[in-house]
């Protein structure tokens, strides 16, 4: 009678858990990024020397350390932080990876279906988009699994979204959940597990998947999980435990507090307009809005196949004078991919900056922070005043789709009314 949170919670703790109740569970993975793990440090040596310890985490390959945030060092306080963390990695022989945004490159590298893994980062539960149960916790909570390699939970309740249907063109899942977020609000999915199921999720790439799980975080969620299945077996096939995996699903009789259906055969692009994620509408509603700058990127919407979607947008075509066209790919991998298939070479010729992978401009610490009065239409998952720099810049959230054809037309724009020939 579990959900999936709820028997993934079970195996890991030990025992029956239920929605509600409180369970120390033991992690597979912890994973803290550039800025988080300086935060962690200190706590972990309180904990770590305490009551007769010997300083060292607990298991030194489950712990992984992305650098991500602001990479390379755009400045003397980030070099320094970068630094502190390097020292802290020498001594615990931990490794630092410098390939792209944290969640991207656990899920190309590490998750499995039926994990638990935790990260100091609000967006982990991105993960989840493989079947995992990937939770963001705060650096107090993971100097503790560094220390331990368990942590104490509330097992959250959770609730089911059913997406069927077929996307029309120049509509993506990106739009299906900014439509969920405009449904529910953004405190909608608080402390609850959000598990997908329909036949437009199960369509859905793994990319795709990773999306929809990464802005429930947006909505307060706990995690958000899309059940496994064989195109998630085939992603991670090859990686190390893969042959052991085990997918974990949802009980027939699973109870959940609430359920709800979204159609996306008739839905059309959407926007979440400043300075809120529920804020959502039409693109039709706000086009014409002119637009300085165009970001293309993120943990959200940084992957191979977002990127194709725009250049297929853009391809033989150049962005609208004085626009500021910035695309990050999400990794290593996925830059490499994009560089050898020419996808880049499509990008710049048609005006877009191409910066190395990782965060770039979504946390407005550098690679394209927003001015006083500037407009920005991102790909990203946040749009609270001064996220992306300025407080008083206007930042808009929307499919790669919508994000190129606006680079195209200098103004918000529906990519249905753009064409790719």
């Amino acid at each position: 009678m579990g959900t999936i949170a709820e028997n993934i919670f079970s195996q890991k703790s030990g025992r029956r858990a239920s929605a509600g109740e409180y369970v120390v569970a033991n992690i597979d993975y912890a994973m803290a990024h550039d800025t988080t793990t300086a935060w962690a440090i200190e706590p972990f040596q309180g904990i770590a020397g305490s009551a007769g310890g010997n300083g060292r985490v607990w298991n030194s390959d489950k712990i992984v350390i992305p650098f991500d945030h602001a990479v390379p060092a755009p400045n003397v306080a980030a070099a320094t932080m970068q630094k502190e963390i390097r020292k802290f990695a020498r001594e615990q022989n931990l490794r630092i990876v410098q390939q792209g945004v944290c969640h991207q490159i656990m899920s190309e590298q590490i998750v499995l279906p039926g994990m638990l893994i935790v990260g100091a980062d609000s967006h982990t539960p991105t993960q989840g988009g493989l079947g995992a149960l990937a939770c963001g916790v705060g650096s107090t909570d993971i100097a503790l699994v560094f220390a331990t390699g368990k942590l104490w939970f509330r097992v959250p309740e959770s609730m089911r979204v059913s997406i069927e249907g077929r996307f029309p063109q120049g509509v993506y899942p990106k739009d299906a959940v900014l439509t969920l977020a405009g449904q529910i609000r953004a405190e909608g999915a608080a402390y609850r597990s959000v598990e997908f199921y329909g036949s437009a999720v199960r369509e859905m790439s793994i990319g795709s998947r990773m999306t929809m799980a990464n802005m429930c975080s947006e909505m307060g969620a706990k995690c958000a999980i899309v059940p496994a299945d064989e195109k998630t077996m085939e992603y991670v096939r090859g990686r190390k435990g893969a042959e052991s995996a085990r997918q974990v699903h949802a009980d027939a009789d699973a109870h959940y507090i609430e359920e709800i259906a979204i159609e996306v055969g008739q839905m059309e692009p959407m926007i979440a307009c400043p300075h809120d994620v529920d804020n959502v509408k039409p693109v039709r509603e706000v086009a014409g809005r002119p637009v300085d700058q165009v970001f293309i990127g993120s943990c959200t919407n940084g992957r191979t196949e977002d990127l194709h979607v725009a250049a297929a947008l853009l391809r033989g075509k150049m962005v609208a004078d004085g626009m500021r066209l910035v695309v990050v790919p999400a990794s290593q991998l996925i830059y490499d991919e994009c560089m050898r298939d020419g996808t880049l070479s499509v990008l710049m010729q048609a005006g877009a900056t191409v910066c190395n992978p990782g965060c770039g401009p979504c946390l407005g610490r550098h690679q394209g922070a927003l001015a006083d009065g500037e407009v920005c239409v991102a790909t990203s998952n946040r749009n609270f005043q001064g996220r992306m720099g300025s407080p008083k810049s206007e930042i808009y959230l929307a499919s790669p789709a919508t994000a190129a054809a606006t680079a195209l037309a200098g103004r918000i724009a529906d990519p249905r009314d753009t064409s790719t020939r």
